[in-house]
């Protein structure tokens, strides 16, 4: 239901993967979009309205790819009709949402929920939590998180749903995706700062009207771990010519750097400086999210990445950044 760049590219061929499995109708914005994935994918049965869908005896699983807006109402209806649910990220507009999605799932503990993870740290997954759990860092002091792009602020530019709150709600650039990484390796946030600033504050929407933009392009947080720890997270979508994404962790017996390309550095005390850490191709984690899912239902496996349960918690995490940045004062968590 709502076939995005993400469904298209990643949902559809992924569930196509899967032994045993058919993707037997599709719901998108209208028919022609609609007929047009079924088309270039051979899905049988296009429907105008994805309520026509949920409709539908035959299916037992849907796939939500619309934008947030919509997660809570889709999920809500299709749990009524008895199907297993897929949710694409992020998982709500807000966290009130996020929290009515976890109560309806589980007023059904028969059918899976689940939602699509947008952090791909899997690729460094095995090596740094082994390297946490070892205790490389000794006690940890501090964290640096870099999720830059790397072109110019566009003052010329369209208006994308990610910049409509009411598409996309507290969502904001990609922070909720970075606080999946480090709410996994590190813990919890318990305290959350934030200063927002949008560099491109008109665009252009698809009527052709210029709109004012009301969510941040570029953002700073800060925010507090159990332990006492510090994360600083630098988030924008206009830092030209930046390095990119690349995280840094600080402990008091050594340091770990991921860089782009997945690629691991790491010293510890009397080191003269980092090195490389091998990260083998092979032996590298890889995207499963369909297969998960499909395996949850059959009972082969439990969700892991992600439960409804993780989604709460990081759109609370995203809602408090939000009200910091609004209101200029720190917010605890949970809200």
């Amino acid at each position: 239901m709502g076939a995005g760049g993400n469904v298209r590219n990643r949902h559809i061929p992924g569930f196509q993967g899967v032994n045993d499995l058919s993707i037997v109708a599709v719901a998108n914005r209208s028919m022609e979009s609609g007929r047009a994935i079924a088309d270039q994918f051979n899905i049988p049965q296009v429907y105008g309205d994805w309520r026509e869908l949920l409709d539908d005896e035959s299916i037992n699983a849907v796939c939500i790819g619309t934008w947030p807006y919509m997660h809570l109402t889709m999920t809500r209806a299709a749990l009524e009709k008895g199907k297993h649910v897929l949710t694409e990220a992020r998982m709500a507009s807000t966290a009130e949402e996020a929290r009515e999605m976890l109560k309806l799932s589980r007023r059904h503990p028969d059918l899976v929920t689940m939602l699509t993870p947008t952090s791909t740290a899997y690729r460094v997954e095995r090596v740094i939590r082994g390297m946490l759990d070892e205790g490389y860092l000794g006690e940890l002091l501090s964290v640096e998180v870099h999720a830059l792009q790397t072109g110019f602020a566009d003052r010329m530019g369209d208006l994308h749903w990610r910049h409509d709150w009411e598409m996309s709600g507290y969502n904001t650039l990609n922070i909720g995706a970075q606080y999946e990484t480090m709410s996994s390796w590190l813990g919890r946030a318990n305290r959350v700062m934030a200063m927002g600033k949008t560099h491109v504050p008109y665009r252009r929407n698809g009527s052709g009207e210029i709109v004012s933009v009301g969510i941040p392009d570029h953002l700073d947080v800060m925010y507090e771990l159990a332990t006492g720890a510090q994360v600083h997270m630098r988030f924008s979508a206009t830092t030209g010519l930046s390095t990119g994404n690349q995280i840094w962790m600080y402990g008091t017996e050594g340091t770990i750097h991921i860089g782009p390309g997945a690629a691991i550095f790491a010293g510890r005390r009397g080191d003269s400086q980092l090195t490389e850490v091998p990260n083998p191709e092979d032996q590298r984690a890889g995207y499963r999210v369909e297969e998960e899912f499909t395996n949850a239902i059959r009972g082969l496996e439990q969700v892991k990445h992600n439960s409804f349960e993780i989604g709460v918690h990081y759109m609370e995490w995203t809602e408090a950044v939000a009200r910091s940045a609004q209101t200029g004062q720190s917010v605890n968590l949970p809200l």
